[in-house]
This record gives C-alpha cells, sequence and structure tokens, in this order.
C-alpha cells in the first residue's frame, strides 16, 4: 500500500477509530511515559540479574578492630608485646608492641566462622555471613577513609554509593525517599558522606536525626491548616511556575530541579511516613526481639523502610566516631552490646519475613585498627587491613573471603580494596560498576573511579 493511498497518519487513525477511544489510549500512554520520564526516581529494570534489590549499611563509624571482632589471631598472644618487622607498618599515630585481643573467639554455625565473644547475637546468623577479611584502603585517617566506604573517593567531591543506586534503579516507593541516613547527629565530615555531589539533587540521602521517638522523628509533616485537596493545588500552582523560571533558566539547574522533586516528595511523605516510622505497629515480640535503646529502633526502622521499597538505608552507630578506640580496646565492648543484639534482630527479622534473600547488609567501618598497641591498652587506625561483612543479596553464607597477615597487619590473601567491595555490591544489584556512569565536566565518573573487580568468591 503506497502513502497516497493512506492518507492518514497512525495518530489521526487511531482519532477516528472507535470515536475516538484510540487516541484516548494513546493520550494516557503518552502521558504515563511523560511523568515516569519526569520522575528521576521511577523505579528502573536492573541491567543484569540481580540477586539484590535494595541496601542495608551499618556503619560502625570510627573503625572496629578486625583482630577484636571477626579476625582472630593466635599469634598476638604467642608473640604479645613483642615487634617484629612485619607488625612495624606505618598508621596515623606511633605504635608499641602487638597486644592479644582482650575478648575471646568460638566458633560458630555448620560454616565454623570464628566470632569474638562480644558479638554473641550476630554469631548466631554466622551461616549467612560472608566475612571478608582481606580489606584495605588508601588512608588512615578517618575523613578521608569515611568518603572513600560511602563514594569511592577520599575527597568530599563525588556522589556516595545510595546516590548512585538511585540514580541507577529509582525507587520503588514513590512516597517514601529512596536513599535515607539514621545518625543521632552527625559522624565525622557530615552530609558529604550521602551528598550527591554532580549528580541531581533528588538523589541526595535523607539524614534522619534519630535520637527522637520515632512518631516525632520527621517533625511538621502534617499540614494542619490546609486539606491534602488545597496541598496539591498549591504544589501544582508552585511546581508550574518553578518549571517556568527552570525554562527561562535553560531548562538546567540542579538546585531548583531538586526542589521542585523534594517538595512533591515531602508532598507525597504525608501518606506513608507516618505509618512507616510508627514503630507501636509492630507486636511486643518482635520489639523484644530487637531490643531497646536507639540503634535497636534503627535497625527495626530498616526493615520496614526495605520493606516498603526504600533502596538504601543507612545507620550509623552514633554521631562523630564512637568505635574510635584509640585509649582501650576493650571499650569495643560497650559498642557492641549496643549493636550487637539489634543486628542479630534484623538478620533473623529479614530471614523470617523473607526479605533477606534480596536486601543486601552490609556491615563494617572505614578501616579497622592496629593488632600493635597505641598506650598501653588502645589501638590506632589501620587502613592496610581490615573486616567487613555481607549477608543476605546474593552473598556467599558461612564464608570466609581473603585474609591478613598472622598479625592481623595487613590484608595479604585475596586482598579487596574499598573499589572491589563497591563493584561487588553493584554486581548484587544487577549492575556493571563499569556502565553506572554520568557525565560531569567533559568526562564520565562513576562509583568505583577506573578501579574496581568483582569479586566471585562472595557471589552465591
Amino acid at each position: 500500500m503506497t502513502e497516497a493511498m493512506w492518507p492518514l497518519s497512525r495518530r489521526e487513525w487511531l482519532g477516528r477509530m472507535g470515536t475516538g477511544l484510540g487516541a484516548l489510549g494513546l493520550a494516557a500512554m503518552l502521558a504515563e511515559e511523560s511523568r515516569a520520564a519526569a520522575n528521576p526516581l521511577a523505579p528502573k529494570a536492573a541491567p543484569m540479574p540481580a540477586k539484590a534489590k535494595r541496601v542495608i549499611h551499618l556503619f560502625m563509624n570510627g573503625g572496629p578492630s578486625q583482630v577484636d571482632t571477626f579476625d582472630p589471631k593466635p599469634a598476638l598472644i604467642k608473640y604479645n608485646g613483642q615487634k617484629p618487622s612485619a607488625a612495624g607498618l606505618k598508621t596515623e599515630r606511633s605504635t608499641g608492641g602487638l597486644m592479644q585481643s582482650p575478648f575471646k573467639f568460638s566458633k560458630h554455625g555448620k560454616s565454623g566462622i570464628e566470632v569474638s565473644e562480644i558479638f554473641p547475637h550476630i554469631a548466631k546468623c554466622a551461616d549467612d555471613l560472608c566475612v571478608i577479611r582481606g580489606m584495605y584502603t588508601n588512608l588512615p585517617n578517618h575523613e578521608p577513609s569515611l568518603l572513600m566506604m560511602n563514594s569511592g573517593e577520599t575527597q568530599p567531591t563525588r556522589p556516595s554509593m545510595g546516590s548512585w543506586l538511585l540514580y541507577g534503579l529509582g525507587s520503588e516507593n514513590q512516597n517514601l525517599p529512596g536513599f535515607i541516613v539514621m545518625c543521632p547527629g552527625k559522624p565525622v565530615v557530615g552530609p558529604q558522606l550521602w551528598g550527591n555531589s554532580f549528580l541531581p539533587g533528588i538523589f541526595q540521602g535523607t539524614h534522619i536525626q534519630n535520637m527522637r521517638d520515632p512518631k516525632t522523628i520527621i517533625p511538621h509533616l502534617n499540614n494542619t491548616g490546609l486539606t491534602l485537596k488545597a496541598q496539591r493545588e498549591q504544589l501544582d500552582l508552585l511546581k508550574r511556575l518553578n518549571e517556568l523560571h527552570l525554562t527561562k533558566r535553560g531548562g538546567a539547574d540542579n538546585p531548583l530541579e531538586a526542589r521542585i522533586a523534594s517538595l512533591e516528595m515531602a508532598f507525597r511523605m504525608q501518606t506513608e511516613a507516618q505509618d512507616a516510622f510508627d514503630l507501636n505497629k509492630e507486636t511486643r515480640a518482635t520489639r523484644n526481639l530487637y531490643g531497646s535503646g536507639q540503634f535497636a529502633d534503627s535497625c527495626l526502622l530498616a526493615r520496614r523502610l526495605v520493606e516498603r521499597g526504600v533502596r538504601m538505608v543507612q545507620i550509623y552507630t552514633g554521631a562523630g566516631q564512637p568505635w574510635d578506640d584509640h585509649g582501650n580496646a576493650k571499650d569495643h565492648e560497650g559498642k557492641a552490646k549496643q549493636v550487637d543484639q539489634p543486628i542479630g534482630a534484623l538478620l533473623t527479622d529479614l530471614k523470617m519475613r523473607g526479605l533477606l534473600e534480596d536486601t543486601l547488609v552490609l556491615w563494617g567501618g572505614e578501616f579497622g585498627r592496629t593488632p600493635t598497641s597505641e598506650g598501653a591498652k588502645g589501638r590506632d587506625h589501620n587502613n592496610h587491613g581490615f573486616t567487613v561483612w555481607l549477608a543476605g543479596g546474593g552473598a556467599k553464607g558461612g564464608t570466609v573471603v581473603g585474609g591478613t597477615d598472622e598479625f592481623g597487619f595487613a590484608a595479604v590473601e585475596n586482598r579487596m580494596h574499598v573499589h572491589d567491595l563497591h563493584a561487588t555490591m553493584l554486581h548484587l544489584m544487577g549492575i556493571d560498576h563499569t556502565k553506572l556512569t554520568y557525565r560531569y565536566g567533559g568526562r564520565d565518573f562513576r562509583l568505583t573511579d577506573v578501579h574496581g573487580r568483582v569479586v566471585k568468591e562472595v557471589l552465591a
């Protein structure tokens, strides 16, 4: 059939057929596509087969000691007080001889993974843990190492991992922020740890000051003066004015685009945020499982958020750097008591609800600590070797990957840089880390910079 024999365009033909119902259907479809294109948080299919859909990052900020938690070293007992050449690596401060752990280790689960006595609840989940003992990072200082663990760069110039995940995958729940950070106060460095940097502002993390009652965690959520309908009308007018202003500015204004998106999110949160943060809706048995306290509430909230489709939840142990035990390594016991039961409960609860299978849980700090002593009983920062663990989301449970030297100072077996950790986590989320890029300043950037490898031993 020639073009002359078919004078109507497809759009005109749809308009005339069925008294215009075809055109209505097309208009609805195009409108839906337009809304999806205009919403940067709309969920996107993972480019590759994914084992994990969401991430919970349990951040032990300050740097927990690997030789006192998940990397036992009998040689520290044998050579206690001595300083062989292998224990003379440079760290931030000068240290003395080797110092044995004040804590005992024992094997747990069918896998027999050794865990310190300060983590009895986490130890019960040993067969779900993939313990990575061969981690290392660039520097023995908090600020650059916090930034490296969160954004893959030692300077505060790159987007955080949560921002990259939102950019690449969007969020399954449009009524809650896709990336939520819970910290009572601020850790060292602060908002750059969950910032969007050059990515659009809608991808930045939402910081929740979680030292308060969960019911009042987000203040001023309800508008007591206007109905939802009236608010919607005002917001539509404001959005239109902002969009006109944006067009006059060339259509590219990151802060203004972020403000428009944040106003929309704030409006939608009225319908779901209060329910998500209301722990009174949990059973007494569940509350008892997690225990009490700020970190316990945060872990329970993390489960409630990920089951509602939030892409990433990050929980800091506390403000500042609580695990930074320069004075006495035995002080780890108090921090562990604060987090052990809630973390064990979180893993157990996720598993019971069928959520652990596609929720990737990361535990760890920005670096580890020296097996040598600082002062009489403390430990200095150690970037040469430390431990993190993964659970769920396609990570191989009941496994130990990599290892440090006989004293626990430096990673020597299957060494994993933070870039490798990020590459492996993205792989589990169905993303090739070399292809998740954003063009800025004339070149393509990515979470793993120009580095990173997927560590196959971590994969189930």
